[in-house]
């Protein structure tokens, strides 16, 4: 079912996080005929370890996943894993590039509170890039909560993950899970959240929100019509 032709971009701060958080709406965009595209912001560390080769592989199978889920462009800024909050205008400045070029109408980007201090640092830095003088094209913007990361931070008051946005993801899941075992070096066994099992029910736990066999779940940042 094509009926659509926006730009997306989904930004990620590490490879999997683009399944994990948003690859059942990556494929739904896809089956509308949106152009998605990928911004994978750091390399991986082993064991807080950096290894060139391994990184290679881990690219390797982020292409496969790409292959899977359908979309468009996957992009790579090679910053570094664990230290992204050591400068934020160091991402800013290639993603900001980045959103210029892409010129999205659709942007997904981490949640602002995760537990993941790399996370939190996108975030920062998505924050600046999307001023609404700087980034007007932009239509919607979306956190995505990401299993293992966002579930695990402090849910302190305002701080916690409070889904408003339900897509339906019912006939895209099993390609979300493909996609989730392209990453052979990232996803776990049950009961990790990162096991196609913890992927499953969250989706399905996500879905009995909204009424929905299966849904991933956002929060709205800003929206313009």
């Amino acid at each position: 079912m094509k009926k659509n032709d926006k730009t997306i971009l989904v930004i990620a701060p590490h490879l999997d996080d683009e399944v994990l958080g948003c690859g059942g709406v990556i494929a739904r965009h896809v089956s509308q005929g949106d152009k998605v595209y990928v911004c994978f912001v750091a390399h991986r560390v082993y064991d807080h370890v950096y290894d060139a080769a391994k990184m290679e592989v881990e690219k390797e199978q982020a292409m496969e996943a790409k292959k899977a889920l359908g979309y468009h462009e996957a992009s790579f800024l090679n910053l570094q894993d664990e230290r992204l909050d050591n400068c934020i205008q160091d991402i800013i400045i290639p993603l900001e590039k980045y959103v210029m070029k892409v010129r999205p109408q659709v942007i997904y980007s981490p949640f602002c509170n995760d537990n993941n201090q790399d996370h939190q640092a996108v975030a920062k830095a998505v924050q600046v890039v999307l001023r609404p003088v700087a980034a007007p094209f932009v239509q919607r913007w979306l956190m995505f909560e990401t299993p293992s990361s966002t579930e695990q931070a402090p849910a302190v008051g305002v701080l916690g993950f409070h889904g408003n946005v339900y897509y339906d993801i019912s006939d895209y899941l099993d390609i979300k899970l493909k996609a989730l075992t392209s990453y052979e070096t990232e996803f776990r066994r049950f009961p990790h959240p990162r096991s196609p099992e913890g992927i499953r029910t969250l989706a399905m736990k996500r879905g009995m929100e909204a009424g929905l066999h299966y849904a991933e779940s956002f929060m709205m940042v800003r929206e313009k019509q």
